[in-house]
């Protein structure tokens, strides 16, 4: 057997750089992309910005980084312990050798999930038609009962019974409580929603509570809860979460609302805002009735000084016939007037009455009962004509007829082919011949005198 060092094969050495790389670039091209799922454990995000982690699960696991560019996009803070989704790619980190995770892309394990049923009911909804801005109504301006479907221990609640008591005191608010997170949420917001819908009781209902995860907001996204929202005889204003976050409740509510304090201002008005406007409307009433009074007393002024310079007696005697006069005119015209209004108005009436569909549809009938009787009276008269005309054709046809000229006593004369003889030439003895006379025919034959 010959010695290792004799094998005549050609070698390929690689360094460990070479292979390291050879490696690599074959994850790469095998592996370009993938999604993984798995608990983080060994979080570190050292002063370069860089993350670096490892994912794993009950069988393996595998180290990962996320660079700095995509680690500052990250909408939340990885911690040992969290599921996540990744997509990454598959490489080798070629000084030490190890295979490793390059992560582009991280969210919450849950989430995805959660995103995807949001954007598929959402698109079922709008398709629907139940986020259509046409169907939904003007709040009312000033809401003297208002509903408020939250959480009693919340945060939100607080705020907006803050905010109500300050803006807009009148309003009575009854705070109808129900849970905002939990399998329990849902179909304890749809009862609470078909009940102070049915009730009558309220002008415009919130439903509302603070921020949280996309799981604690959940209860916001269900369809029942959607449905009964459309479904509410009363105006539904939405606010739930931040301002960032959105639920579909917010899409199929009447208005939606950033934050619980925000929906609490658009709600009502504020008193302070409405009562300075009333008093600038007060002073300026205020302003045009001493304008209005410095008026008239300038022109009391200017007819007691003319009733000085003249003859008060007779032209106040004069003025009072000439004002009698004119109050009788004026009260001629007005009665006049009123007339000329009623007897309008009655015409009026009578030309609505008679356009009713009612009235028309009898006169129809009435025209069309006339209509009817005039073409049957047309059709006989008709029928009548062409009878007479038919008999009188009928009687001429048979004066020319060849049976009317045989009953007078004629006969026609048929030679064996059926053809009429007209002449007794060329008709030899023993011909047979046959003669149509007006009851019948009779076989003849030619004989000598």
């Amino acid at each position: 057997m010959p010695a290792p060092f004799d094998d005549p094969t050609p070698r390929h050495v690689l360094t460990p750089s070479s292979l390291n790389r050879l490696v690599r670039d074959l994850l790469g091209d095998a592996l370009p992309q993938v999604w993984i799922e798995g608990e983080l454990s060994n979080v570190a995000k050292p002063a370069s910005g860089h993350l670096y982690f490892t994912l794993k699960d009950s069988g393996a696991q595998v180290r990962c980084a996320m660079f700095k560019l995509k680690a500052s996009a990250l909408r939340f803070h990885p911690v040992d312990g969290m599921q996540v989704l990744l997509r990454a790619k598959v490489g080798l980190y070629e000084p030490r050798g190890e295979f490793q995770l390059v992560a582009e892309y991280m969210e919450p394990a849950g989430e995805g999930a959660l995103q995807r049923e949001f954007e598929q009911l959402k698109a079922r909804l709008a398709a629907e038609g139940l986020f259509e801005p046409g169907r939904k109504r003007t709040l009312p301006a000033y809401a003297r009962r208002i509903g408020v479907i939250t959480s009693a221990t919340g945060a939100a609640v607080r705020d907006v019974m803050s905010v109500l008591a300050r803006r807009w005191p009148l309003a009575n608010v009854d705070v109808l409580p129900v849970p905002v997170q939990g399998r329990e949420a849902p179909p304890a917001i749809v009862a609470m929603l078909r009940k102070a819908s049915s009730s009558a009781r309220y002008d415009v209902l919130l439903l509302t509570r603070g921020g949280g995860s996309l799981e604690d907001l959940w209860a916001f996204n269900d369809e029942a809860v959607a449905r009964a929202i459309h479904a509410s005889a009363v105006p539904v204003v939405s606010a739930v979460g931040h301002e960032i976050d959105f639920s579909i409740a917010d899409f199929v509510a009447d208005l939606r609302a950033p934050t619980p304090s925000a929906a609490a201002e658009l709600l009502v008005p504020d008193a302070v805002a409405i009562g300075h406007h009333l008093r600038q409307l007060q002073q300026r009433m205020l302003t045009l009735q001493q304008r209005q009074l410095q008026a008239q007393s300038q022109r009391v002024d200017h007819l007691l000084a003319r009733l000085q310079a003249q003859r008060p007696q007779a032209r106040l005697a004069r003025d009072r016939e000439r004002l009698q006069h004119l109050q009788r005119r004026l009260v001629g015209v007005w009665r006049e007037q009123g007339q000329l209004r009623h007897s309008r108005l009655e015409r009026l009436h009578a030309r609505v009455l008679a356009q009713h569909p009612r009235v028309r549809m009898s006169l129809l009938a009435h025209r069309l009962a006339e209509q009817d009787q005039r073409l049957r009276r047309a059709i006989s008269h008709l029928l009548e004509r062409r009878q007479t005309r038919l008999r009188h054709i009928a009687h001429a046809l048979h004066a020319v007829s060849p049976l009317a000229t045989l009953e007078r006593g004629y006969a026609i004369v048929f030679d064996i082919d059926g053809q009429v003889l007209r002449s007794a030439k060329n008709v030899a003895v023993g011909t047979p011949l046959r003669v149509r006379l007006a009851d019948g025919e009779l076989p003849l034959r030619v004989s000598e005198d």
